[in-house]
């Protein structure tokens, strides 16, 4: 059997707060395979960017910090590395789409010259060459005119277009990775589909592994083969997109999928009122307790769920679910 590409193991992120010490993330695993598309779905604030940012070694310096597990990457351990060689993979092999491009490209550099730097620090090619391979990179992400609008600034550009360089500056060294941190946010429908095509066909060409976190779960059905789905720092349940949202087996997947609203023909003029999660993500101090954080917003809830953590249940099809209850879903 292949190694995986990325393998995390019982990973524990801990952020110091005005409250102490809390564990935003609280022993996760997951793996990623070559050319695979796995996804991170949850609520805002369950952990998806955070875990984004301790594979890509970006933690908050000075409150952010892995307590414990393992991140290999190709085999490599990155909890250990150096900060020399953790800039090496970097933009180099595992590179990041952040959320927001209308923030994230700075307003006072060309895009051409904000792509060419990521291809100078990791390729060393000179200043013409990279500006050329820039321009190559608005092509290849369909931008027209590219060779035009290498010289424009973000400003200049609409959301969707901008979005597009984020791709480029992220896929400038072909990296074995790439993390898609809401890669579709405050785009309309349209560009979103075109986005995700375009994702899809770069990862055919380049045979990139993409990891994709959103709380979309038509963009997870679009774009991933595997899901990961987290709650309050925990998988709450992982396995291959279409089992999951065929059989959940955790009530708060469930409860995302409700969520998702269905056109209804007007044939039947049938109309159902959109189902919603109730209660809200617990506060991060409540992180780490020993019982069932999702407990609190349940149907499903018993004496047992407030008593102990649930483990790790295995089912069929590679689908996992940590919920007492799994059986009965």
């Amino acid at each position: 059997m292949t190694a995986p590409l990325l393998k995390v193991e019982n990973l524990r992120i801990e952020l110091s707060t005005r409250d102490g010490i809390a564990p935003v993330i609280d022993d996760l695993s997951f793996e990623l395979a070559h050319d695979e598309s796995i996804s991170f779905v949850g609520e805002s604030g369950c952990g998806k960017s955070m875990t984004a940012l301790a594979i890509m070694g970006l933690l908050p310096d000075k409150i952010g910090r892995v307590a414990s597990g393992s991140i290999q990457f190709d085999g490599e351990e990155l909890t250990t590395a150096n900060d020399a060689r953790l800039r090496d993979i970097r933009g180099n092999e595992i590179s990041m789409i952040f959320q927001e491009p209308m923030t994230s490209l700075n307003p006072v550099y060309t895009v051409g010259e904000q792509i060419a730097e990521v291809i100078r620090a990791h390729q060393g090619l000179s200043k013409t060459a990279a500006w050329d391979k820039a321009a190559d990179l608005l092509d290849a992400v369909r931008i027209p005119n590219a060779r035009r609008r290498v010289g424009d600034y973000p400003f200049q550009m609409s959301g969707g277009q901008r979005q597009r360089v984020m791709i480029a500056m992220a896929l400038a060294c072909q990296p074995k990775i790439l993390i898609a941190d809401e890669p579709t946010t405050a785009l309309d429908v349209t560009v979103q589909a075109q986005i995700f095509d375009l994702l899809n066909d770069l990862r055919k060409e380049m045979g990139t592994s993409i990891i994709m976190i959103t709380h979309d779960m038509g963009a997870v059905a679009e774009m991933a083969e595997r899901m990961i789905v987290m709650y309050a720092g925990r998988g709450a349940e992982i396995g291959p997109v279409d089992q999951i949202i065929s059989r959940a087996r955790h009530p708060y997947t469930k409860g995302l999928i409700s969520c998702v609203p269905h056109i209804v023909s007007n044939l039947t003029d049938t109309r159902e009122r959109l189902t919603e999660v109730p209660g809200i993500v617990p506060a991060l101090r409540d992180f780490g307790k020993d019982s069932c954080l999702f407990a609190s917003r349940c149907p499903y809830r018993t004496e047992e769920c407030l008593a102990a953590r649930p483990p790790m249940k295995t089912f069929d099809h590679g689908q996992h679910a940590a919920c007492w209850h799994a059986e009965e879903i």
